[in-house]
């Protein structure tokens, strides 16, 4: 399980995405910034206007079979 801090602009993209809590694998840490880097938010709101927020985003990798 990775935890991602990730910086979400006002147009909601994900500005900066850091590493809260690694999972101990730097390559799935790493597959998991990548991953949530291209993902579009719903940003935050002030009343009606749309503003720049940070966010937790937990990821959990499952081992297949």
């Amino acid at each position: 399980r990775v935890l991602l801090r990730v910086r979400v602009s006002a147009d909601g993209l994900a500005e900066a995405v850091d590493i809260q809590h690694g999972s101990g694998f730097p390559r799935l840490d790493d597959a998991a910034r990548e991953t949530v880097a291209n993902w579009r938010f719903t940003p935050a709101r002030r009343g009606a206007q749309a503003i720049a927020s940070t966010v937790i985003v937990p990821i959990t990798f499952r081992h297949g079979h």
